[in-house]
């Protein structure tokens, strides 16, 4: 398993990891098999969507806040970052992606985010790579 940091620098973001991933696989020497990336925070998850495009991430950041605004008047939790928490719940923790030829299976467009909700932090997140050499 490999652990990698990152520093997010906003409240909200997706920083796109599919490189460390694509390193990690060529790191293995792991030829058919899958790969997991796995995130170990409640306010922050991982996810695939298109990485040709910002406007993308930016609108999906957008529409996450309007469907969780950060503020709602019944809200308990004294951290007041419920709404991190349910962006993280809608997100998912982890993403599994196949490995093909010691490549990842991703579509043209696709790149794996690491999503972050409540920041800005120091996260990490983790990637498994289990297969055929």
């Amino acid at each position: 398993m490999r652990s990698y940091t990152l520093t997010t620098t906003a409240h909200d973001a997706m920083v796109e990891v599919t490189d460390k991933v694509r390193e990690a696989v060529s790191e293995s020497g792991v030829r058919e098999g899958y790969v997991i990336v796995y995130c170990p925070h409640t306010t922050a998850g991982i996810a695939i969507n298109e990485n040709a495009d910002p406007d993308v991430c930016r609108d999906v950041l957008r529409r996450l806040d309007e469907v969780y605004p950060w503020t709602h008047e019944k809200d308990r939790h004294m951290e007041g970052n419920t709404a991190a928490h349910l962006k993280a719940i809608t997100t998912g923790t982890s993403q599994t992606v196949l490995i093909y030829n010691g490549r990842l299976v991703l579509g043209t467009w696709q790149g794996i985010y690491f999503c972050e909700f409540d920041g800005p932090r120091t996260r990490t997140f983790h990637v498994k790579v289990i297969g055929e050499k």
